[in-house]
């Protein structure tokens, strides 16, 4: 549905996106991340027209971008980072507005109007002016005309910026919701939105790819992938004797006491390899006579992950 092929684009001396290519089918979700001035908004800004690029090729269902744009852009729908609303526009003659430049009359134009209007819940301000809005209630109108139409694509940048917890919720339970019909590319710095509602994460350092997968995959990158967390009452045993037992577990590499208080302890053990460790370490803790108070095991940490290819990368320089 969507395909790229050495994408590019300059402002002057600065290259911001570096000769990108990827794919995008149907009932995907892509998590499209990358530090501050990765180029992942000027990247998503060619993909919906709204930028030329300098090389490359943009195919949305077929169509060619640059010789298609408008065709293209009725298969998309598009929630731009601070989303351009007309700001003294009521909620419901802007959704009104969109319903018209879309094409849709009549009681279609209501029906869709209505259903967005429900799923991004809009209800209690759909008489206030746009200006007067919260940002959160702005970002969801910015959602609301970017799925009116129920497009077969849906390009969305940053799209709970602004929104509290509940709303945050309720934006991924809509975007799960509507994505086995759908592409959907979104583009976020909140890590845990990636391991809740994507199927696939890319990763942009620099204005070029530096990773593609899945996050579960991202997750067994982490060092703390199936790290093990234990909490121990261990009678007379010293932590340095518990530590020493532990770190000759099958498949342990590191031990690292957490916290200690008197003869409970908190140990994280690290696995070689990501090996699973809480059969061995919990038979070990039985061996000895040790109470396990706490068990847990870490699925990995998206952030380190993150952070350690970005950085390897150089960090951010470009927009």
């Amino acid at each position: 549905m969507i395909e790229i092929r050495n994408l590019t684009k300059r402002f002057g001396s600065l290259t911001a996106v570096d000769d990108v290519s990827f794919d995008v089918g149907r009932g995907e979700v892509l998590g499209f991340l990358g530090p501050n001035g990765a180029g992942k908004s000027t990247t998503m800004k060619m993909v919906t027209g709204f930028l030329a690029p300098d090389g490359g090729t943009i195919r949305i269902g077929g169509l060619d971008v640059a010789s298609d744009p408008v065709e293209v852009k009725r298969w998309i729908g598009y929630l731009p980072e601070g989303a351009p609303l007309y700001g003294e526009m009521t909620v419901r003659a802007f959704l009104r507005f969109i319903a018209e430049i879309r094409g849709l009359r009549g009681a279609e134009a209501r029906r869709r109007i209505d259903s967005a209007i429900e799923q991004v819940s809009l209800g209690t301000v759909l008489e206030m002016p746009i200006d007067t809005l919260s940002k959160g209630f702005k970002r969801r109108v910015g959602l609301a005309q970017a799925i009116l139409h129920d497009p077969h694509i849906l390009i969305l940048d940053e799209p709970t910026d602004g929104l509290d917890p509940n709303q945050k919720h309720e934006v991924r339970t809509l975007i799960r919701g509507m994505s086995a019909e759908k592409v959907i590319v979104l583009s976020t710095h909140i890590l845990e939105e990636v391991d809740a509602v994507c199927t696939r994460a890319t990763i942009i350092a620099n204005g070029r790819i530096v990773s593609d997968g899945t996050p579960e995959e991202l997750l067994r990158r982490s060092r703390m992938h199936n790290a093990l967390r234990l909490g121990l009452v261990v009678g007379d045993a010293g932590s340095a004797g518990v530590v020493e037992t532990l770190k000759a577990v099958p498949g342990v590499a590191l031990v690292e006491v957490d916290a200690q208080s008197g003869n409970a302890l908190e140990v994280m053990l690290f696995p070689a390899g990501g090996v699973p460790l809480a059969g061995p370490a919990g038979e070990a803790a039985r061996a000895n006579g040790w109470e396990v108070t706490e068990l847990h095991v870490e699925r990995g940490r998206l952030d380190d992950v993150f952070r350690a290819i970005t950085v390897g990368e150089g960090g951010a320089s470009h927009g």
